[in-house]
C-alpha cells in the first residue's frame, strides 16, 4: 500500500473495507464535528455499516468513478479526503473531506486535497475539479480558497440533510490554474 507524508507524523493512504473497525472508531470520535457537514458520517453506526460505506468507495474506485483516502496522524485515523465523483472521460471530478478535532489546525486537509488535485490534473488529465460545501462551513471554504479554487456560486436549498434543506457552495479549479501555480 502506498503512503504519502503530509507533515511530520501525518500520512495519506487508501481507506478500504478491511479497515471498517478503525473507520468506525474514528467516526465515533468525529461524528459530532463531521455530521453537520457530511451526511454519511452518521450512517456508520456499527462495523457492518462502516464496511458498507468503505465498500461503496471501493466499488467506485473499481469503476474509476471515485476514491477514498484516510489521513492518519501518529498512527490514528483522524480524517480523510476523497473523490466524491470522478469522470475522466468528461474531465471532471469533485473532492470532499472530513476531519475530527484531533487533526484540525495542522493543514492536513489542504495538503491531502492538494495531492488529489495534482494527481487528477497531472496524471489523469482532469480539466475541472469541484469542491462543494455548505456556506456556513467556513473551514471547508477556506480549504477551497487555499487550493486556489474560485467560488462559482450557491445552489439554493439544494441539499437535504436531516429533514432540512441547505444551500451548497460550488467552488472549482481548472487544470491550467493548477499547473500555472
Amino acid at each position: 500500500m502506498f503512503s504519502i507524508a503530509l507533515t511530520e507524523g501525518a500520512e495519506l493512504r487508501p481507506l478500504e473495507p478491511w479497515q471498517a473497525e478503525e473507520y468506525l472508531a474514528h467516526m465515533d470520535r468525529a461524528r459530532a464535528a463531521v455530521d453537520p457537514w457530511i451526511p454519511w458520517a452518521s450512517r456508520a453506526t456499527d462495523v457492518e455499516s462502516a464496511r458498507a460505506i468503505l465498500q461503496r468507495f471501493a466499488d467506485l474506485a473499481a469503476r474509476d468513478a471515485g476514491r477514498l483516502y484516510g489521513i492518519w496522524l501518529d498512527g490514528t485515523l483522524v480524517g480523510g479526503t476523497m473523490f466524491v465523483s470522478f469522470d475522466a472521460a468528461a474531465g471532471t471530478c469533485e473532492l470532499g473531506c472530513w476531519l475530527e478535532p484531533a487533526g484540525q489546525g495542522r493543514g492536513l486537509i489542504t495538503r491531502a486535497a492538494g495531492h488529489l488535485v495534482d494527481w487528477a490534473v497531472r496524471v489523469r488529465g482532469i480539466h475541472r475539479v469541484e469542491w462543494h460545501c455548505r456556506p456556513e462551513n467556513v473551514a471547508s471554504s477556506n480549504v477551497a480558497r487555499r487550493l486556489g479554487m474560485r467560488r462559482d456560486g450557491v445552489l439554493r436549498e439544494e441539499f437535504l440533510h436531516q429533514g432540512v434543506r441547505h444551500d451548497t457552495e460550488v467552488w472549482s479549479l481548472l487544470a491550467r490554474e493548477w499547473t500555472d501555480r
